[in-house]
């Protein structure tokens, strides 16, 4: 079975300044995966490589077997145009820090307007799926509320909700709750909870040791660039071997 996403000596570089440094990863098919690390470490960097909108600069990255951002012809690769990275892109769910709504639509309107525009979906049946979503994620009753209306917690619960409008294989998590007031995090970790339990395959960049610990199946440490550690998450937590992780979670645990 292929791996869901696979990271081949994965390197990228801002001008001068190396990033990410040669990883090397597999996530399985319905797994929960967990990047942690000091901030600048290259976890944002990396999970932005997945769906391409970082190009990277040397490896080979895949998702469901296949390469993202290129294809392959004998020993060269060739990027692809913006429409097919686009199309391939449209598998893969991305939730951000910031909830990035659009503050002039409801809530049924921001999770509804991806499968209206890029699959061409009737407004119908993508309102019917929308507010399915919102149901989902708990906010059934909001779906009349304009962001601006809604607390951080709930504009991340529609943030999620309109990813998943888009029936993706693969949901990418960049730091989810950092951005939100420490009560409003339990109902967004609640909600990636059920997805894991839903079996949906995700790739969670956190600061949330618990939600690692409770819900993570694989969990990667990493600094500078490098994958330092991996494990599960509950032997790298309670029982790291090297150094630098040691150092880190005495300041987070």
């Amino acid at each position: 079975m292929n791996a869901m996403v696979k990271a081949e000596g994965v390197h990228k570089s801002f001008g001068q300044i190396e990033v990410l440094k040669g990883i090397d990863l597999e996530v399985a098919p319905r797994e929960v995966f967990c990047l942690i690390g000091p901030s600048g470490s290259g976890k944002s960097t990396f999970l932005r490589c997945i769906n391409h909108l970082e190009k990277i600069s040397a490896g080979r990255l895949y998702v469901d077997g296949e390469l993202v951002g290129y294809r392959q012809k004998g020993d060269r690769l060739y990027e692809l145009k913006d429409s097919e990275v686009a199309l391939k892109r449209r598998d893969i769910g991305m939730v951000f820090q910031r909830f990035n709504l659009f503050p002039h639509m409801t809530a049924v309107e921001n999770v509804m307007e991806a499968p209206v525009q890029v699959k061409g979906e009737t407004r119908a049946t993508a309102r019917a799926r929308a507010l399915q979503l919102l149901d989902q994620v708990g906010l059934g009753d909001k779906a009349g509320n304009y962001p601006s209306q809604l607390s951080g917690g709930q504009q991340q619960r529609v943030a999620i909700a309109r990813a998943l409008a888009m029936d993706p294989k693969l949901m990418l998590f960049d730091e989810p709750t950092s951005a939100l007031d420490p009560e409003l995090v339990g109902d967004v970790l609640d909600v990636m909870r059920q997805l894991a339990e839903d079996g949906m395959t995700m790739v969670v960049v956190t600061h949330e040791m618990g939600f690692a610990r409770e819900v993570g199946d694989a969990l990667v440490f990493m600094d500078d660039g490098v994958v330092v550690e991996s494990g599960h998450p509950r032997d790298v937590l309670t029982n790291p071997q090297h150094d630098r992780t040691k150092s880190f979670l005495s300041k987070v645990l």
